[in-house]
Order: structure tokens, then C-alpha cells, then sequence
């Protein structure tokens, strides 16, 4: 039987095999005297369960799983004048505020509708 420890392991060693600096920093493209090096956020998660069988002999039970989410947040661009990070985070943000505000707002409509 596999241990919840080896199921861990494995998951372990196949995130740290994507794991390179290559998932966070793209390969670099030069375009009109300019580079540019795409920039992510990565994250990574995992889980494993075990199992018995509460005292019956037959009933045992391992499992496991991982995951990685890549998100792009910006570049870096490289020209003659100099190096700069441009982000590409700040529009989702500002949209991602928003529909939270049209939501509340929405909310608050309904509930004060629902009073009349």
C-alpha cells in the first residue's frame, strides 16, 4: 500500500520539477531594439488523505493530488535607456474592485426592494 508520506513525495517532487525560473520568467523577446521578459505569478498547492478502514483488514485507501496556477502579472522591458517592470495587474484589480462594488450596490437594492 502507498503511505500518505510516498503520496506526498510524488506530488512534491512533480511540482518542484515545474518549478523553474523559466515558469516564472518567460523566455525574452526582442522586438525594435527592445526585450521584453514576461513576468508570472505562480502558485502551487496539494493535498493528501489516507485511509484504514476502520478495522477491517480489506479496507485501506490512499490519494493525493497538486496543482499550479500560472498568472501573467507584468514584463520587464529592457532598452538602451534603461530597464523597467511594467505591470499588468493594476487594470485587473481595478476591475476586479469594481464588480465587487456593482455587487454590493446590486445587494443593497435588492434588500431595500424586498422591504417595501
Amino acid at each position: 500500500m502507498t503511505t500518505v508520506s510516498d503520496t506526498l513525495n510524488k506530488i512534491t517532487d512533480r511540482l518542484q520539477a515545474s518549478a523553474t525560473t523559466k515558469t516564472v520568467y518567460g523566455d525574452p523577446v526582442s522586438v525594435d531594439g527592445r526585450t521584453l521578459i514576461p513576468v508570472a505569478r505562480v502558485r502551487y498547492g496539494f493535498g493528501a488523505g489516507g485511509g484504514n478502514g476502520g478495522g477491517d483488514s480489506s479496507g485501506e485507501g490512499s490519494g493525493g493530488g497538486g496543482g499550479v496556477e500560472v498568472t501573467p502579472i507584468g514584463l520587464v522591458e529592457i532598452t538602451e535607456l534603461g530597464t523597467r517592470y511594467i505591470s499588468l495587474e493594476s487594470p485587473r484589480i481595478f476591475i476586479k474592485y469594481a464588480l465587487i462594488a456593482m455587487g454590493i450596490i446590486a445587494l443593497i437594492i435588492g434588500i431595500l426592494r424586498l422591504k417595501r
